[in-house]
């Protein structure tokens, strides 16, 4: 019973976000959440079903008491048939090993990502603030804009292109 209080509480949505589980994955295991649910709802059913049968009651209801007698040597000699569920088991242990797997890959993408996420956060740490960078470690950094700068120089172009537009024209004239 405590497992289904622990199962009730559960935030599945959160669990498959958090981990960055891929779609495949999800649809697995909702797959999976699904039938067990559907299972554990078939046998709460069949569990509340009385088992015993009153042949004393049919005895005073029937007249021909020789197809009440036939039905108590049916429900005397009757054996219930005994299944394999090694197939079963083996399936479940298929699932579980592909789980595991999918898990310990998400698991080493996700610590990737993080150990890629850590060292970005260091470099941010570690680098200067805008207003002490220089023009020429901006042109070091990014060369592109020196060129674009050098040809926008050449062509007689002293104004950026949408900055009135963005900003306004700062010019008191």
């Amino acid at each position: 019973m405590a497992s289904k209080a622990v199962a009730a509480t559960v935030d599945f949505a959160r669990i498959y976000s958090s981990l960055g589980l891929g779609k495949e994955t999800i649809a697995s295991l909702q797959a999976f959440r699904k039938r067990h649910a559907d299972a554990q709802r078939i046998h709460a059913q069949l569990a509340a079903q009385p088992t015993t049968v009153d042949l004393s009651h049919y005895r005073s209801v029937l007249r021909n008491q020789a197809v009440v007698d036939e039905a108590e040597k049916i429900l005397r000699d009757f054996k219930p048939v005994t299944y394999d569920v090694n197939a079963h088991i083996k399936a479940i242990q298929t699932f579980e090993a592909k789980a595991v797997a999918k898990a310990k890959e998400t698991t080493e993408k996700i610590d990737a990502e993080l150990k890629d996420l850590q060292a970005t956060l260091a470099n941010i740490e570690e680098a200067r603030p805008f207003e002490d960078l220089t023009s020429e470690e901006v042109g070091k950094a990014h060369p592109r804009i020196v060129e674009a700068v050098e040809t926008m120089i050449k062509k007689g172009k002293w104004t950026v292109p949408g900055y009135k537009e963005k900003f306004g024209d700062l010019s008191l004239m």
